[in-house]
Formats: structure tokens, C-alpha cells, sequence
């Protein structure tokens, strides 16, 4: 299927300029090489600018905050994640199974740069409204990656909703456990059965 579209501008700003985009790539290269090290505090402005070779004012025009910043990097490692998941997707039968393994493919793949990851989830956890297109290119990303894994032409309502309801379960196991408060043994459970939903409101499902 065709799955929403979650470009790295923002929805209804000007296409960014091939040079801006490669400059824009730049910036975000060298905010999760910083994450990656030393987690949110290891992410500052003036650092950013330096390893990516952008003026500071500049770096201000793509994002006007540490927190603007993140969450485009989280949004911009989805979508690295969904293009690796499209060139090897889940084989099971089964839709809930294939979001389930993809979700925690993902997962894994953020459990490998735990100090990256906790600086993205700490960025979408103080994100105000000003942050709200990014923080929506998030959501799409990661709605995405859900429905391909689906292989779903046209999602009804319900299926969509479970999609949201999945969604705000695997981000909320990234919390816990980045917290310390869930093991990947629990995380790999809660995901599992959240994704039963999607057999639930699965309109060909056989109904007593």
C-alpha cells in the first residue's frame, strides 16, 4: 500500500532547495551523533552548528529550539527504520504479528542508542505547541511504518483507531522502558497484545 507521507519538512512549508535539504541532513547527522554520545544534555546548539558546518543563525531557521530539533531527529530515524523494514518486511500471515515484529524491530533498533533515544523521548515529553508540526511528523512516521506493515490498501476508521491506540502503547513502552520501569521481556508482551486489536476490528475477521 501506499502509506501517509512523512517528509522531512514540514507539511504545507516551501520544498526545501537540494542544497537546503543536504544541509538540513547535515544538521540532523549531527544532532543524533551528539544524542548518541551523551544523551539530551550532550545536544547543544552551538555544538550542532559546529559539527554540521551551519552557521548558528542558520541552524535557528530549521529549528528554533533544542526540542525542535529532537523531535525531527526522531522522526528522521523512522524513517530510516521504515525504509530498512521495507527492504526486509515481516513475513508472517498475520497483520497483527507483522506490526507486532516490526514495532519491535524498531524497538530494538532504539534499544541500540539508548542515549539517543532517551534524548528524542525526552524532546517529544517537553514538546509545547510550537513543536506541534514536528511532533505530528512523528505520529505520521510512525503511522506509516504500522500500516505498511498492515499491507492494508484502505484502512477503515476502526483500524485506524487501533493504529492510535498502538501507537501512544509503543511509545509509552519506549518511556517505561528507558525509565527502568519495564524489562524488553515486558515491552516485547505489552506490543504483542496491543497489535491483537488490529485482528479485532479487522473487517474480513469471521464474526460468531
Amino acid at each position: 500500500m501506499t502509506a501517509p507521507d512523512a517528509r522531512s519538512s514540514t507539511q504545507g512549508a516551501p520544498a526545501l532547495t537540494e542544497r537546503q535539504e543536504a544541509r538540513r541532513r547535515r544538521i540532523l547527522h549531527a544532532s543524533a551523533q551528539l544524542a548518541a554520545r551523551g544523551g539530551f544534555d550532550a545536544v547543544q546548539m552551538r555544538e550542532v552548528a559546529e559539527s554540521s558546518q551551519v552557521a548558528l543563525g542558520t541552524l535557528y531557521r530549521y529549528f528554533p529550539s533544542k526540542v525542535h530539533l529532537l523531535v525531527a531527529t526522531m522522526q528522521d530515524q523512522l524513517q530510516h527504520m521504515h525504509t530498512t523494514v521495507r527492504k526486509r518486511p515481516p513475513s508472517s500471515d498475520s497483520r497483527s504479528e507483522r506490526v507486532a515484529e516490526t514495532l519491535m524491530r524498531a524497538f530494538r533498533a532504539l534499544q541500540r542508542e539508548p542515549h539517543l533515544a532517551d534524548a528524542m523521548v525526552r524532546a517529544l515529553t517537553f514538546a509545547d505547541r510550537s513543536v506541534s508540526p514536528e511532533v505530528d511528523q512523528v505520529s505520521r512516521q510512525t503511522t506509516a511504518i504500522i500500516l505498511d506493515a498492515m499491507e492494508l490498501d484502505v484502512p477503515t476508521p476502526e483500524q485506524l483507531s487501533a493504529v492510535r491506540v498502538i501507537e501512544h502503547t509503543w511509545h509509552s513502552a519506549l518511556i517505561t522502558w528507558l525509565s527502568g520501569r519495564a524489562s524488553i521481556a515486558q515491552v516485547k508482551i505489552d506490543i504483542e497484545t496491543v497489535c491483537r486489536l488490529i485482528d479485532l476490528v479487522d473487517p474480513d475477521r469471521d464474526t460468531p
